[in-house]
């Protein structure tokens, strides 16, 4: 257990220097409510009935930073204040966000609990995520021995190989409990079998766990290796009808390992052999694995036909999204709910997040738009269209950015051609698809590229929000949408605030 935070602090002075006079006191203002929260968080981690292992580890590495936290409090911001602020602002409203993610879970019955625990596995990567990028920006305040220590908590692939055996552990645990609880349900249907009430609730209760189990025994699409593809591990759809075709590719329903899949064909000419494609795809294989996300569109392998025919065919096996992409979803009349709209906004947003926190520095899509994304079956959205998936670098040096159109240009790119590609270009895009999922509408229907032009850096306008809009979700679309790039926010902190606005609706 942590001790009391005050005592902690005083015991702390003897290790630190003084505090530097020149702190800057909006950075001290934010010290006292992060070590609140975190000290709540601390104690609801610890109250778990299931996921016990992720909440310890989500537990260890809040109290890592909280100990960069009574630094900062001791000593100051050191020689990088406003960033130090940044990371402490940044903190506070990730350990918001998996405070009211924890308490929610713990708040549910019991067995609502334990499926609940069960669905919220993906949001442990994230928070995690979140709060590496925390640790990254309050390190600057630390001596060389405490970023060493801090290193050692956070280290890129210590951190997932960890993450991944207490996802193993958990997993196994929960199969445990729930058997446990199915059978204790199950004599409790005898002794209640005049209450006929009780009788169907608990009924209903013993499918949940049912669904549960045979779901916990099935492969996980997010756990299987990518590799090359034997052309008879593969089954298409008979008969073989591409449902989309490209310049270059055409794209087929099929099924792998159980899986359905969508299997990419190349229809041009290529000049590469089977063995240059092969040494290409492995280089692809180890940037596929650093944006392994539920929200990143799953690459499962190569697969080479007529290997020494005259003209092989090259597949590539992908995740297959029912719905299709992310416009045609909004240009269908089904009826989304604002909840609904919300989520798939966070989906969509923690993809862009997984790939701009990537290992690679400076990652980037290049091409945002609301055709990039995809929709399953569920309405889960994912970031697809990878093989456009640049660095900012690479960028600067391209001259032709036509890949994006006019409609999801930031305004400094449409005021200066030469204008670098970053991260803040493509929040600017995200900022449009975002206001495509409130709408439903296209942006800037009809509009010639002189006006947007118009529109955008001109009259420095925005496309409406329906009046409906949820108040901070519409916000945070407009935020995205700044004209100035030093406004946008960072992906992380729109995830953050994205899941502020999903937990409000559902509370709703």
């Amino acid at each position: 257990m942590w001790v009391g935070w005050d005592e902690a602090v005083l015991a702390s002075r003897k290790n630190y220097p003084s505090v530097t006079q020149g702190a800057s006191s909006s950075a001290m203002d934010l010290v006292e409510p992060i070590l609140s929260i975190a000290e709540k968080l601390y104690s609801l981690c610890g109250e778990v009935k299931a996921n016990k292992k992720r909440c310890a580890r989500l537990g260890m590495r809040v109290e890592a930073l909280v100990e960069l936290v009574k630094a900062v409090k001791v000593r100051g911001p050191g020689g990088h204040p406003e960033v130090v602020q940044r990371g402490l602002k940044e903190l506070r409203l990730t350990l918001e966000t998996a405070q009211n993610v924890v308490e929610k879970y713990a708040s549910t019955s019991y067995l609502r609990r334990i499926i609940k625990a069960y669905d919220l596995g993906d949001e442990f990567g994230s928070l995690n995520e979140r709060l590496n990028d925390t640790a990254q920006l309050l390190s600057l305040a630390l001596q060389a021995d405490q970023k060493e220590v801090l290193s050692n908590m956070f280290e890129e692939t210590t951190r997932r190989r960890e993450d991944d055996l207490d996802r193993e552990s958990d997993h196994r645990e929960l199969e445990k409990l729930l058997k446990s609880m199915e059978e204790e349900i199950k004599e409790s249907v005898d002794a209640v079998h005049m209450m006929q009430e009780k009788v169907d609730s608990t009924n209903n209760d013993v499918k949940d766990i049912k669904a549960m189990l045979k779901s916990l025994k099935e492969p996980c699409i997010h756990q299987m290796d990518i590799r090359e593809i034997k052309p008879e591990e593969l089954t298409y759809d008979v008969p073989k009808i591409p449902f989309m075709r490209t310049a270059t590719s055409e794209v087929y329903k099929g099924e792998y390992n159980k899986f359905t899949v969508a299997i990419k064909r190349f229809t041009y000419p290529m000049t590469n052999t089977p063995e240059q494609v092969r040494r290409i795809f492995q280089k692809e294989v180890e940037t596929m694995r650093r944006f392994e996300s539920p929200n990143i569109l799953r690459m499962f392998g190569i697969c080479v036909q007529d290997e020494n025919g005259p003209n092989p065919n090259y597949l590539i096996v992908m995740e297959f999204c029912e719905k299709g992409n992310l416009r045609d979803v909004l240009d269908r009349p089904n009826k989304l709910s604002w909840e609904r709209r919300a989520c798939m906004s966070l989906d969509a947003a923690q993809g862009i997040y997984r790939l701009h926190q990537s290992e690679v520095k400076f990652k980037v899509h290049g091409s945002i738009s609301s055709y990039k994304f995809l929709v399953d079956a569920g309405y889960r959205v994912k970031l697809g269209g990878f093989e456009l998936a640049k660095t900012e670098t690479s960028l600067k040096k391209t001259k032709d950015r036509k890949s994006n159109s006019i409609h999801y240009c930031s305004p400094q790119q449409l005021e200066n051609v030469n204008y670098p590609y970053d991260k803040a270009c493509e929040i600017y895009s995200f900022g449009i698809v975002l206001w495509e999922i409130t709408t439903r509408q296209h942006p800037y229907k009809d509009c010639t590229s002189k006006e947007v032009y118009h529109k955008v850096c001109v009259e420095k306008t925005m496309e409406p929000l329906p009046d409906d809009c949820p108040k901070n979700l519409g916000s945070l679309i407009n935020t995205c949408r700044a004209y100035d790039p030093f406004h946008r926010p960072t992906a992380g902190v729109l995830v953050d605030k994205l899941r502020k606005v999903v937990q409000e609706l559902e509370e709703d």
